[in-house]
């Protein structure tokens, strides 16, 4: 990875971190997304002692807020004329339906919104940096998902594990969708569930949900998958798959509607005009 440059939201714990950290030490320049940069700026302290690579820099932005998104995604491309790989790891797991200060349920903005935005406007540097690559992590409970768009930020119902299950099932869904819309221009994309893993994702649960995740994987695991596609030359032509952990998989077969997938992504696009 000497000599490309990696992009990776959420990166200040769990498999985001352990993502930066084994890039870094595959010898990438690293940008790390976060919406706290003084937690970013002691992450990539401990990951330039720990690696001896010194490549790594701190930009805030906020997933839930489109207007960060976009900030972000200017400051960015006037920094860098180019970028190698782009990885979507940053999520939320909320027990309760929470809007954002725009108006947006929390598992849409942030899951599925956030990244849908950030790479549309990351698309012209990714297609000069060709062949590049860009990286969801989605899971696997994407199958326990159902997507409703009249009921796309839970109006009507909620249910947390569901609304969880379906921002996952809608990222594949739209993974699948950039993968049509790019093909040929060098971009591949891909969607990885990188196993069930002790993250802090879980901390946003009551008290009762959250001894589960001791019973996971660490996240040293879980970034093995991503770090490979991220890096493998045997994947570098490979785009539009669903890998669990480190093997291609056939994923839920609501995931390969592809009149769902050009809704959606049509809905993302309205939804993202009418939020400031």
């Amino acid at each position: 990875m000497e000599g490309c440059l990696c992009l990776v939201t959420g990166p200040t714990s769990g498999i985001g971190r352990e993502t930066a950290r084994s890039l870094a030490v595959l010898g990438a320049h690293l940008v790390l997304a976060c919406r706290d940069t003084a937690k970013g700026a002691a992450v990539r302290d401990d990951i330039a002692a720990e690696t001896g690579n010194a490549n790594l820099e701190v930009r805030k932005i906020d997933l839930a807020d489109p207007a960060s998104v976009r900030s972000f995604a200017s400051e960015f491309t006037a920094a860098h004329p180019r970028l190698d790989v782009l990885i979507n790891n940053a999520g939320v797991l909320s027990f309760r339906r929470r809007l954002t200060p725009q108006g947006v349920e929390a598992h849409f903005a942030v899951n599925v919104l956030g990244p849908f935005l950030l790479t549309n406007a990351l698309l012209p540097v990714l297609k000069a940096s060709a062949p590049s690559r860009i990286i969801n992590v989605g899971s696997a409970t994407h199958f326990s998902g159902h997507v409703d768009l009249d009921n796309l930020q839970g109006e009507r119902e909620y249910r947390f594990l569901r609304a969880y299950s379906t921002s996952k099932l809608e990222i594949l869904l739209l993974t699948y969708e950039f993968a049509r819309r790019l093909e040929g221009s060098g971009v591949t994309v891909n969607c990885v569930h990188p196993g069930a893993i002790r993250t802090d994702l879980y901390n946003g649960l009551p008290v009762a949900f959250r001894f589960v995740k001791w019973f996971l994987r660490d996240p040293v695991t879980g970034a093995a998958p991503i770090v490979r596609l991220a890096s493998d030359p045997d994947l570098e032509d490979v785009s539009g798959r669903y890998f669990d952990r480190l093997r291609e998989a056939r994923s839920a077969a609501e995931s390969y509607d592809v009149d769902l997938a050009q809704r959606l992504w049509s809905a993302c696009e309205r939804l993202a005009s009418s939020v400031p």
